[in-house]
Protein backbone atom coordinates (compact mmCIF):
# COMPACT_ATOMS: atom_id res chain seq x y z
CA UNK A 1 0.00 0.00 0.00
CA UNK A 2 0.76 3.54 -0.92
CA UNK A 3 1.21 6.45 1.98
CA UNK A 4 0.87 9.53 -0.01
CA UNK A 5 2.08 13.08 1.22
CA UNK A 6 1.45 16.48 -0.19
CA UNK A 7 1.05 20.19 0.94
CA UNK A 8 -1.00 23.07 1.06
CA UNK A 9 0.20 26.45 2.08
CA UNK A 10 3.58 26.99 1.11
CA UNK A 11 3.32 30.46 -0.75
CA UNK A 12 0.55 32.39 1.82
CA UNK A 13 1.62 35.32 3.96
CA UNK A 14 -0.38 34.59 6.52
CA UNK A 15 -1.49 30.86 8.24
CA UNK A 16 -0.05 27.42 8.79
CA UNK A 17 1.81 25.11 6.90
CA UNK A 18 -0.18 21.53 6.07
CA UNK A 19 0.72 18.52 5.21
CA UNK A 20 -1.48 16.10 4.49
CA UNK A 21 -0.86 11.85 4.42
CA UNK A 22 -3.17 9.42 3.08
CA UNK A 23 -3.07 5.68 3.05
CA UNK A 24 -6.05 4.43 0.34
CA UNK A 25 -5.18 0.88 0.38
CA UNK A 26 -7.52 -0.85 -2.09
CA UNK A 27 -10.24 2.54 -1.57
CA UNK A 28 -11.56 3.69 -5.13
CA UNK A 29 -12.71 7.08 -4.77
CA UNK A 30 -13.73 8.85 -8.26
CA UNK A 31 -12.44 12.53 -9.10
CA UNK A 32 -8.95 12.29 -6.89
CA UNK A 33 -6.57 14.86 -8.47
CA UNK A 34 -4.82 17.64 -7.41
CA UNK A 35 -6.67 19.73 -5.16
CA UNK A 36 -6.30 23.20 -6.56
CA UNK A 37 -7.75 21.93 -10.11
CA UNK A 38 -10.62 21.27 -8.12
CA UNK A 39 -13.64 23.84 -6.72
CA UNK A 40 -14.59 24.50 -3.07
CA UNK A 41 -17.53 22.45 -3.06
CA UNK A 42 -15.79 19.51 -4.86
CA UNK A 43 -13.32 19.24 -2.56
CA UNK A 44 -15.08 18.83 0.23
CA UNK A 45 -17.33 16.11 -1.58
CA UNK A 46 -13.90 14.57 -1.81
CA UNK A 47 -12.43 15.41 1.87
CA UNK A 48 -15.68 13.53 3.31
CA UNK A 49 -15.51 10.52 1.14
CA UNK A 50 -11.61 10.47 2.29
CA UNK A 51 -11.79 10.63 5.70
CA UNK A 52 -14.72 7.87 5.45
CA UNK A 53 -13.62 5.42 3.52
CA UNK A 54 -10.09 5.96 3.59
CA UNK A 55 -7.68 3.11 5.42
CA UNK A 56 -5.99 5.69 7.02
CA UNK A 57 -5.09 9.58 7.01
CA UNK A 58 -3.31 12.48 8.75
CA UNK A 59 -2.21 15.86 8.73
CA UNK A 60 0.94 17.58 10.14
CA UNK A 61 0.69 21.62 10.45
CA UNK A 62 3.86 23.74 11.11
CA UNK A 63 2.35 27.40 12.85
CA UNK A 64 3.20 30.47 10.72
CA UNK A 65 5.88 31.21 14.01
CA UNK A 66 7.44 27.75 14.08
CA UNK A 67 7.91 28.45 10.13
CA UNK A 68 9.73 32.14 10.97
CA UNK A 69 11.96 30.40 13.46
CA UNK A 70 13.01 27.30 11.02
CA UNK A 71 12.81 28.34 7.34
CA UNK A 72 10.61 26.50 5.06
CA UNK A 73 12.49 24.21 4.22
CA UNK A 74 12.58 22.35 7.80
CA UNK A 75 9.25 23.46 8.12
CA UNK A 76 7.91 21.04 5.22
CA UNK A 77 10.30 18.31 6.81
CA UNK A 78 8.64 18.71 10.42
CA UNK A 79 5.03 18.97 9.04
CA UNK A 80 5.91 16.06 7.00
CA UNK A 81 6.81 13.99 9.92
CA UNK A 82 3.96 15.26 12.87
CA UNK A 83 1.28 13.84 8.86
CA UNK A 84 3.58 10.85 9.12
CA UNK A 85 4.11 9.98 12.72
CA UNK A 86 -0.11 10.03 13.19
CA UNK A 87 -0.23 6.95 10.08
CA UNK A 88 0.08 3.23 12.58
CA UNK A 89 -1.46 0.90 9.30
CA UNK A 90 1.33 -0.81 7.35
CA UNK A 91 2.33 0.39 4.03
CA UNK A 92 4.87 -0.52 1.43
CA UNK A 93 5.75 2.78 0.06
CA UNK A 94 5.90 6.44 0.36
CA UNK A 95 5.59 8.64 -2.56
CA UNK A 96 5.77 12.69 -1.70
CA UNK A 97 4.32 15.42 -4.72
CA UNK A 98 7.66 17.02 -5.65
CA UNK A 99 11.22 16.57 -5.78
CA UNK A 100 12.48 17.16 -2.64
CA UNK A 101 12.32 13.92 0.06
CA UNK A 102 11.41 15.76 3.34
CA UNK A 103 11.48 12.58 5.04
CA UNK A 104 15.14 11.38 4.28
CA UNK A 105 16.79 11.74 7.22
CA UNK A 106 14.46 9.87 9.24
CA UNK A 107 13.79 5.56 9.35
CA UNK A 108 11.01 6.15 6.90
CA UNK A 109 13.39 8.43 4.32
CA UNK A 110 14.21 4.76 2.53
CA UNK A 111 11.08 3.86 1.45
CA UNK A 112 10.28 7.42 -0.37
CA UNK A 113 9.73 8.06 -3.89
CA UNK A 114 9.68 11.84 -4.87
CA UNK A 115 7.65 12.11 -7.97
CA UNK A 116 6.62 15.91 -9.49
CA UNK A 117 2.45 16.00 -10.35
CA UNK A 118 2.02 13.01 -8.04
CA UNK A 119 -1.25 14.86 -6.85
CA UNK A 120 -2.03 14.29 -10.82
CA UNK A 121 -0.58 10.92 -10.94
CA UNK A 122 -1.43 8.86 -7.69
CA UNK A 123 -4.64 8.50 -6.04
CA UNK A 124 -3.70 8.56 -2.66
CA UNK A 125 -0.99 11.52 -3.51
CA UNK A 126 -4.50 13.39 -4.43
CA UNK A 127 -6.41 12.43 -1.25
CA UNK A 128 -3.70 14.11 0.76
CA UNK A 129 -3.44 17.21 -1.46
CA UNK A 130 -7.37 17.59 -0.78
CA UNK A 131 -6.91 17.07 3.26
CA UNK A 132 -4.38 19.34 3.18
CA UNK A 133 -5.75 21.94 1.21
CA UNK A 134 -9.57 21.33 2.96
CA UNK A 135 -8.13 21.27 6.47
CA UNK A 136 -6.24 24.62 6.05
CA UNK A 137 -8.57 26.53 3.99
CA UNK A 138 -11.03 25.56 7.01
CA UNK A 139 -8.70 26.95 9.26
CA UNK A 140 -7.97 30.07 7.80
CA UNK A 141 -12.11 31.05 6.82
CA UNK A 142 -12.15 30.52 10.86
CA UNK A 143 -9.25 32.69 11.10
CA UNK A 144 -11.16 35.25 9.06
CA UNK A 145 -14.21 35.39 11.35
CA UNK A 146 -11.67 36.81 14.13
CA UNK A 147 -9.69 38.91 12.05
CA UNK A 148 -12.64 39.89 9.41
CA UNK A 149 -10.38 43.23 8.43
CA UNK A 150 -7.56 40.56 6.59
CA UNK A 151 -10.24 38.56 4.73
CA UNK A 152 -8.50 35.43 5.21
CA UNK A 153 -11.19 33.64 4.15
CA UNK A 154 -11.55 34.74 0.52
CA UNK A 155 -7.78 34.77 -0.33
CA UNK A 156 -6.50 32.13 2.61
CA UNK A 157 -3.48 34.41 3.40
CA UNK A 158 -2.40 34.73 -0.13
CA UNK A 159 -0.26 38.11 -0.84
CA UNK A 160 -3.31 39.66 -2.99
CA UNK A 161 -4.71 43.25 -3.14
CA UNK A 162 -6.72 43.26 -0.34
CA UNK A 163 -4.37 41.65 1.92
CA UNK A 164 -1.81 43.67 1.08
CA UNK A 165 -4.31 46.93 1.96
CA UNK A 166 -5.15 45.49 4.88
CA UNK A 167 -1.74 44.29 6.63
CA UNK A 168 -0.81 48.46 5.35
CA UNK A 169 -3.63 49.67 7.24
CA UNK A 170 -4.06 47.49 10.17
CA UNK A 171 -0.23 45.98 10.47
CA UNK A 172 0.34 42.02 10.80
CA UNK A 173 -0.98 39.65 13.60
CA UNK A 174 0.62 36.33 14.59
CA UNK A 175 -0.31 34.47 12.03
CA UNK A 176 1.81 36.66 9.61
CA UNK A 177 4.91 35.28 8.23
CA UNK A 178 7.57 37.76 8.93
CA UNK A 179 10.42 35.55 7.60
CA UNK A 180 8.55 36.65 3.76
CA UNK A 181 10.30 39.25 2.09
CA UNK A 182 7.36 41.22 2.01
CA UNK A 183 6.45 41.60 5.53
CA UNK A 184 10.26 41.71 6.67
CA UNK A 185 10.57 44.97 7.22
CA UNK A 186 6.97 43.89 10.27
CA UNK A 187 9.27 42.08 12.54
CA UNK A 188 9.65 44.60 15.40
CA UNK A 189 6.05 46.55 14.42
CA UNK A 190 2.95 43.99 15.07
CA UNK A 191 -0.45 45.07 16.40
CA UNK A 192 -1.54 44.42 19.53
CA UNK A 193 -3.09 41.28 18.85
CA UNK A 194 0.39 39.94 17.41
CA UNK A 195 0.54 37.10 19.98
CA UNK A 196 -2.61 35.42 19.28
CA UNK A 197 -2.74 31.90 19.03
CA UNK A 198 -5.70 30.77 17.40
CA UNK A 199 -7.54 28.07 18.83
CA UNK A 200 -8.80 25.41 16.42
CA UNK A 201 -4.86 24.87 15.08
CA UNK A 202 -4.07 21.47 16.06
CA UNK A 203 -1.94 21.10 19.52
CA UNK A 204 1.28 20.28 18.01
CA UNK A 205 1.09 23.28 15.55
CA UNK A 206 0.42 25.63 18.18
CA UNK A 207 3.48 24.45 20.45
CA UNK A 208 5.44 27.35 18.72
CA UNK A 209 8.28 29.50 20.25
CA UNK A 210 7.25 33.00 21.84
CA UNK A 211 9.41 35.31 19.49
CA UNK A 212 9.99 35.45 15.60
CA UNK A 213 12.92 35.42 14.06
CA UNK A 214 14.38 35.76 10.71
CA UNK A 215 13.73 32.34 9.05
CA UNK A 216 16.76 30.30 8.63
CA UNK A 217 17.20 26.30 8.10
CA UNK A 218 17.83 25.50 11.53
CA UNK A 219 21.98 23.84 11.79
CA UNK A 220 23.07 22.08 14.32
CA UNK A 221 25.69 24.53 16.94
CA UNK A 222 28.21 22.71 19.45
CA UNK A 223 28.99 24.83 22.71
CA UNK A 224 27.37 27.73 24.92
CA UNK A 225 27.96 31.10 24.86
CA UNK A 226 29.80 32.09 28.00
CA UNK A 227 30.01 34.74 30.43
CA UNK A 228 32.03 36.01 33.80
CA UNK A 229 29.12 34.88 36.90
CA UNK A 230 29.73 33.65 40.79
CA UNK A 231 29.72 30.58 41.42
CA UNK A 232 27.74 29.02 44.48
CA UNK A 233 31.07 29.37 46.73
CA UNK A 234 31.41 32.82 45.56
CA UNK A 235 34.15 32.48 42.94
CA UNK A 236 34.39 34.17 39.55
CA UNK A 237 33.42 31.62 36.79
CA UNK A 238 31.17 31.68 33.95
CA UNK A 239 27.99 30.12 32.28
CA UNK A 240 29.50 27.66 30.06
CA UNK A 241 31.89 26.05 32.86
CA UNK A 242 28.59 25.85 35.41
CA UNK A 243 26.66 24.60 32.65
CA UNK A 244 29.02 21.76 32.15
CA UNK A 245 29.94 20.51 35.64
CA UNK A 246 25.89 20.21 35.67
CA UNK A 247 26.00 18.31 32.92
CA UNK A 248 28.24 16.43 33.29
CA UNK A 249 27.01 14.93 36.79
CA UNK A 250 23.71 14.44 35.06
CA UNK A 251 25.50 12.74 32.14
CA UNK A 252 27.30 10.33 34.83
CA UNK A 253 24.26 9.31 36.60
CA UNK A 254 22.37 8.74 33.29
CA UNK A 255 25.29 6.12 32.44
CA UNK A 256 25.10 4.53 35.73
CA UNK A 257 21.67 3.88 34.67
CA UNK A 258 22.09 2.19 31.71
CA UNK A 259 21.46 5.08 29.37
CA UNK A 260 23.84 5.86 25.78
CA UNK A 261 24.63 9.12 26.04
CA UNK A 262 24.54 10.19 21.68
CA UNK A 263 24.41 13.83 22.09
CA UNK A 264 25.77 16.79 24.45
CA UNK A 265 24.78 20.44 23.91
CA UNK A 266 22.84 19.89 20.81
CA UNK A 267 22.23 23.61 19.55
CA UNK A 268 20.51 25.21 16.81
CA UNK A 269 19.80 29.14 16.54
CA UNK A 270 16.19 29.03 17.62
CA UNK A 271 16.27 26.06 20.41
CA UNK A 272 19.07 23.68 22.53
CA UNK A 273 18.68 20.30 24.16
CA UNK A 274 21.21 19.70 27.31
CA UNK A 275 21.51 15.76 27.02
CA UNK A 276 20.42 13.17 24.33
CA UNK A 277 20.36 9.63 25.76
CA UNK A 278 19.24 5.96 24.78
CA UNK A 279 18.41 2.91 26.98
CA UNK A 280 17.08 0.34 25.39
CA UNK A 281 14.75 1.51 22.59
CA UNK A 282 14.01 4.35 23.73
CA UNK A 283 15.32 8.10 23.54
CA UNK A 284 15.81 10.42 26.19
CA UNK A 285 15.88 14.15 25.86
CA UNK A 286 17.03 15.55 28.99
CA UNK A 287 16.82 19.13 29.92
CA UNK A 288 19.21 20.52 33.29
CA UNK A 289 18.89 23.04 35.56
CA UNK A 290 21.57 24.15 37.78
CA UNK A 291 20.68 26.59 40.93
CA UNK A 292 22.68 27.72 43.54
CA UNK A 293 20.65 26.61 46.65
CA UNK A 294 17.29 25.63 46.64
CA UNK A 295 15.81 28.47 48.72
CA UNK A 296 13.56 29.50 46.25
CA UNK A 297 13.09 25.32 44.65
CA UNK A 298 15.35 23.32 42.81
CA UNK A 299 15.86 23.51 39.05
CA UNK A 300 12.78 21.67 38.30
CA UNK A 301 10.40 24.28 39.41
CA UNK A 302 11.49 26.07 35.90
CA UNK A 303 10.26 23.25 33.87
CA UNK A 304 6.96 25.61 33.36
CA UNK A 305 4.18 24.00 31.03
CA UNK A 306 6.04 27.06 28.81
CA UNK A 307 9.08 25.67 29.08
CA UNK A 308 7.79 22.00 28.12
CA UNK A 309 6.31 23.38 24.95
CA UNK A 310 9.68 24.38 24.00
CA UNK A 311 11.17 21.27 24.69
CA UNK A 312 8.93 19.50 22.51
CA UNK A 313 9.35 22.15 19.76
CA UNK A 314 13.38 21.57 19.98
CA UNK A 315 12.95 17.27 20.21
CA UNK A 316 10.83 17.44 17.57
CA UNK A 317 13.36 19.67 15.88
CA UNK A 318 16.20 17.21 16.31
CA UNK A 319 14.07 13.79 15.41
CA UNK A 320 13.13 15.97 11.89
CA UNK A 321 16.65 15.92 11.12
CA UNK A 322 18.28 12.02 12.68
CA UNK A 323 16.76 8.83 12.01
CA UNK A 324 13.71 7.61 14.13
CA UNK A 325 12.47 4.76 15.87
CA UNK A 326 11.20 3.97 19.45
CA UNK A 327 9.78 5.50 21.89
CA UNK A 328 10.51 9.26 23.01
CA UNK A 329 10.74 10.71 26.55
CA UNK A 330 11.32 14.62 27.59
CA UNK A 331 12.98 14.64 31.39
CA UNK A 332 14.24 17.38 33.65
CA UNK A 333 17.33 17.10 36.22
CA UNK A 334 18.12 19.26 38.81
CA UNK A 335 21.64 20.08 40.07
CA UNK A 336 22.30 22.16 43.13
CA UNK A 337 24.74 24.13 45.08
CA UNK A 338 28.48 24.32 44.97
CA UNK A 339 29.07 20.57 45.40
CA UNK A 340 27.25 20.12 42.22
CA UNK A 341 25.00 17.52 43.89
CA UNK A 342 21.98 15.94 41.47
CA UNK A 343 18.94 16.80 43.28
CA UNK A 344 16.69 14.38 41.20
CA UNK A 345 16.09 13.53 37.41
CA UNK A 346 12.27 13.31 36.84
CA UNK A 347 10.15 12.28 33.71
CA UNK A 348 8.18 14.97 32.54
CA UNK A 349 6.65 13.75 28.90
CA UNK A 350 6.42 10.18 27.76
Amino acid sequence: MILGIDEAGRGPWAGPLVVGAVVLGGVQIEGLTDSKKLSKKKREALYSEITNKAVAYASGWVSARELDEIGMSAALRLASRRAVQQVTVPYSEIIIDGTVNFLIDTGKGRYVQTMPKADLLIPSVSAASIIAKVERDRYMTKLGEKYPTYGFGSHAGYGVARHREAIEKHGVIGEHRLSFAPLQKYTTIRSPSADTRFSEIPVSARESRDKSRESRTAQPKRGRISKKVSSADGSATTTKSIGDKAENVVAEYLRGEGHEVIERNWRTKFCEIDIVSRKDDTIYFTEVKYRKNAKYGDGLTAITPKKQRQMRFAVELYLSGHLGGGSVVLAAAAVTGKHFALEGWIKIIE
